[in-house]
């Protein structure tokens, strides 16, 4: 059951996902060699509860902290923790925040330090996936129309997209129908409407799109060891298009 957010709705929407997107510009200048993913996680709590504000992934099923920090072969959902990020490395720093009941989500891999070769590939690959994905958003176009877009490029790259992972509806729950997959064909899938909320956040490993799940029931890996990275905007589709909701407040 898709749900058609009205220009109440998306307004009511607009300060959590303002807010999430400056939490990303916020955190941008503390992420350096030799800082903890813990302390990444204590610098969005602190900046999401100042504002009144709550961190959608604490205890959300179970997950402990209040952001996903994925350290280079991560692919989502990586637990902060004491362990040290290095030069070289690339990270994504997941954000989801609820301001009077309504979500925002975005994510943003960013450089430790000056990227090794292979680190920028993905790394730009992922940011414009998402770009190509958001392009093709408009009423008419399908989710096929938008996976096929997304494959197409990343593959032309030599490069894959997970498959487990994909983008969902948001609103005041923090996933909702529709799932948006990352691969497809065109013209398959559920037809887009004006006012369908929902996120595009495709994952690109640099090598083989295989990935399992660590113990821990939560952080998600390639299989071959291989870098991946991701960039996640919410969007709306309005009347010609989309207008994407998780842009700074300033």
């Amino acid at each position: 059951m898709v749900r058609i957010k009205s220009a109440k709705d998306i307004e009511a929407m607009r300060p959590a996902c303002h807010h999430a997107a400056d939490t990303l510009v916020m955190i941008e200048p503390y992420i350096k060699a030799g800082i903890t993913t813990d302390y990444i996680n204590d610098l969005v709590h602190a900046f999401t509860t100042e504002a009144g504000g709550i961190p959608a992934p604490l205890n959300y099923h179970g997950f402990p902290k209040s952001v996903c920090t994925s350290v280079n072969h991560v692919v989502c959902h990586g637990i902060p923790n004491s362990k040290k990020i290095q030069a070289g490395d690339i990270i994504n720093v997941d954000v989801t925040t609820i301001i009077n009941g309504w979500h925002g989500d975005t994510s943003m891999t960013f450089y430790v330090g000056e990227p090794k070769v292979q680190a920028r590939k993905v790394t730009e690959i992922a940011r414009r996936a998402l770009e190509i994905g958001i392009s093709i958003v408009r009423p008419g176009a399908t989710l096929g129309d938008i996976g096929h877009a997304i494959q197409s490029y990343v593959e032309g790259e030599k490069c894959s997209v997970v498959r487990e992972y994909c983008g969902h509806g948001i609103g005041t729950t923090f996933h909702e129908d529709p799932q948006i997959l990352h691969y497809g064909k065109p013209g398959e899938g559920l037809t887009l409407k004006q006012g369908m909320v929902f996120t595009i956040e495709p994952m690109v490993n640099f090598g083989k799109a295989g990935v399992k799940v660590l113990s821990d029931g939560w952080t998600v890996v390639t299989r071959d060891r291989s870098l991946s990275a991701q960039f996640e905007h919410t969007m709306v589709v309005t009347e010609d298009g989309c207008e994407v909701l998780t842009i700074p407040s300033s």
